[in-house]
Parts: C-alpha cells; structure tokens; sequence
C-alpha cells in the first residue's frame, strides 16, 4: 500500500481518483454482444457462455429437480446462517414500507403517494470465483417485500470436467429457492444482462436490472440504461475505507482491509489515520494475515492500487471521506458515534472497533449492494424504494376546483397556454 504523508489539500483530488479502465474498449465489445443477443436471442447467449464461461448449455434455465437438490448438497450450518441473515435482512427491510398519508393541500383539494412495485426485474449474481450467494438475499428478499411478480435471477456457471451440464453453485439455488424464486438462468457477464434488457425465446425481458459485476457486466448495463432499461445504481470495484486513530486495533483493521482486498484485483481499500505509528502496525498486520488467505494473489494485487493516507487530525479524516465518497466506511476511532454525524457521503458506515464490514456484506441487515467509483456522494445504496416506483394521485371536488381554480388559470395564462385555463374554466361556464 502506498503511503501519503500529511498531503496537503491541493492533492487530495489526485489521490482520491480511482484506477483507470480502459472504457471505450470496452464499450465497443460489450455493444457487439448486447447486438448478438438482440438479434440471435438464446444462441447468442450459448455461445458467449461456451466462449466466456467453457460450459456447453443445451437449456439455459436451471430445472426445478436441480434447484430442490441444492439444498441437500449444503450443510445444517450454512443453512441456518442464511435462515438467520435472511430473518435479519427482511426485518430492516420491512421498516422501509410507506404508509399511504392522504393530504388535503387546501378544502376540496386531496393528494397521495403510494408505492407500487416494478413488475418485472433481473437479478444478476456473480458466480465464477466467489459465488456471492449473499446477494441473493440483498436482492430477493427487498424484491419480494415490494411485490415484484417476475423475478429473474442470471448467474454464470461453473464449468463441469466435461463441459457438459454445468450448473451453478448449490448455495446460490438455495437461497433463491427460500426467496421464492424459481426462474435462474446459467448464464454470466454482459450476455447476460443483454438477455435480461431484450428478452428471448426461454428468457423474459425485465424492467429494471440489480446486481454487481465485472466491467463488462457494469458496461453492459450503463448501455442498456441508455435504451430505456432501467439498472441499480453505476457501480464499479468494491472498495473499502478506514479511519483509524491511535485507539484502533492494528489487527482488527488489517483484517478489514484484507476482506474487502480479496474480492478482486481491482478493489480498492484505503486506510486514513491520525495516529503516525499506526500505518506500520497495520503494515505488519497485513503481511502476516495475508499468507494464509486462499484468495491472497488476488489481495495482494488490490494492495498494489491501495492507500494509506496520514492527515493531521479527525477532522482532516473526514473531509477526506467526504471527498473520497467511499462504499464502505468503517470508523476504528474515539468518539465514533459523533463523528459518523459528520459523514455525509458513504454508501455504507460501519462504528466502532467491532463494527467489521464483513458483518453488513453478509447478514446485518443493511443492504450490501452499494454505489462505488464516488457514486456514494449522489446515490444511495439498495433499498425496498429501488424495486417501487412512487406514484401520486390527487382528486379534487367541484369544490376543491373552484377554490384552486383562479390559481391554476391565473399562471396558466401568463405562461402563454391557454388550453391549460380553459381545462378549468370550461367546468364552470354552466
């Protein structure tokens, strides 16, 4: 991890700026598969899985007998671990219902706001080599609390010794199972997002698409944003922040920096201390916690693009993480509680010495799908109101139009639109 030194604030843009991808490239590849699968619908979406993936798929959907097997291939442990996280993922969830609150705005004059669900959406699951079973969880369980009637799961499979007959990751069947979903197809990256935008011969096309994923996956679904398919959030890496001052515990943190590091090589984490010894003890932390990691390549390549930032005081630290806009926020520091007062742009905060992130990835509650590359500054993470839409209604009494009716004809006439006021005289002339 690079080391900066008290930089002065003239250089915190520099080293907030996030690792360069070279997006025009991909452009360019992910519109010829979006444009394959539009025009050739499922064979387009089979040849980019043996091309992609090495797995040879004669029917893309996973079949009812494979999902009612998943569950059997899982332990009693694992299962109950999903049971619990999903009882705590629905409960913080659940308090994010709106209640119908009817508003006379003047006599005769009534308006609402009522939340209606998005009927049909996609979930994309990344599979490959961290089959993120969580997110099914983070996605279904907010999407069957709104009420979405068609729900689509795309995930890529894993490549059986053949080639032949893959499926994917028992776990991911599961917990889709216990979320009630039932359509999952095997199928990953931008391929599929072009199946879930268009729709095909075995495929339903969707309104809105969730989910992380790899470059090509986030391409793909900023391209179908464009014609008229609706995404989460733009997202990037995972990334992580830290800030830490002399009574954070140099283990504690190396651990929380390494968990976000192995997601993939191009994650980012950054650790921002007060305290001058601290960038050394975690240092050290980090070198011994790494070697016995299973994912430690792809750790240590993410090091290689992550920062330790020393600034001179909690304050400095937080401007700092303000700017930043970090998904991931832990505070390892004094007074914890009152400095996550003064963020205001994070997808995600984690207080105190035993707040890990790894907790709010998996069962907390809070939602794990979050916005990266700064997105945090403008956008929030997923909630019930991603999967709603708001819609408002008014109705106005003959009453209630009489006593509005000077106002509304009044400005309709000095803007010039006088089909507006005649919209309202014409209920008064007799």
């Amino acid at each position: 991890m690079k080391i900066y030194k008290y930089p002065g604030k003239d250089k915190w843009e520099d080293i907030a700026q996030r690792p360069l991808i070279n997006a025009l490239f991909l452009e360019k590849s992910v519109k010829k598969i979006l444009d394959k699968v539009k025009e050739k619908g499922d064979k387009a979406v089979r040849k980019y899985t043996k091309e992609f993936d090495g797995v040879k798929l004669k029917r893309l959907q996973v079949s009812e007998k494979e999902i009612n097997r998943a569950g059997s291939l899982l332990s009693y442990e694992l299962k109950d671990a999903i049971g619990q996280a999903k009882q705590n993922i629905e409960s913080f969830h659940a308090t994010q219902k709106d209640e119908v609150n009817k508003i006379e705005t003047m006599p005769g004059v009534v308006c609402w706001r009522k939340s209606v669900a998005i009927e049909k959406i996609g979930l994309y699951i990344p599979g490959g080599t961290a089959p993120l079973f969580s997110t099914v969880l983070m996605l279904g369980v907010p999407a069957q609390l709104a009420g979405c009637k068609e729900i689509v799961i795309a995930s890529p499979p894993t490549p059986s010794p053949g080639g032949e007959g893959a499926t994917l990751h028992p776990a991911i069947l599961y917990t889709a199972q216990l979320c009630g979903i039932s359509k999952i197809f095997k199928m990953g990256g931008a391929q599929a997002i072009a199946a879930m935008a268009y729709g095909t011969e075995s495929i339903p096309k969707v309104m809105k698409i969730f989910g992380p994923g790899n470059p090509y996956v986030t391409t793909a679904k900023l391209l179908v944003q464009q014609q008229g398919i609706a995404i989460d959030m733009p997202a990037g890496p995972s990334e992580l922040m830290v800030i830490a001052d002399e009574t954070a515990i140099p283990g504690f943190v190396a651990a929380d920096l390494l968990s976000q590091a192995e997601h993939g090589p191009d994650s980012q984490v950054l650790l921002v201390t007060t305290d001058e010894s601290f960038p050394d003890k975690v240092s050290a932390e980090i070198k011994q916690q790494l070697n016995p990691l299973p994912r430690k390549e792809i750790a240590e390549k993410a090091l290689q693009d992550s920062k330790i930032i020393l600034v001179k005081d909690i304050n400095e630290a937080i401007a700092f993480s303000n700017l930043y806009a970090p998904e991931h926020l832990i505070l390892s520091c004094l007074d914890a509680e009152q400095v996550a007062e003064k963020i205001i742009s994070a997808g995600s905060v984690f207080i105190g010495n035993y707040s890990p992130e790894s907790a709010g990835d998996y069962a907390s509650g809070p939602n794990h799908a979050l916005p990266t590359n700064g997105y945090a500054a403008m956008h929030s993470g997923i909630s019930l109101d991603s999967f709603v839409k708001k819609i408002t209604y008014q109705q106005l009494s003959k009453e209630g139009l009489q006593n509005i009716s000077s106002t509304v004809m009044e400005m309709a006439s000095t803007e010039g639109l006088e089909a507006h006021k005649n919209a309202v005289a014409i209920r008064f002339k007799n």
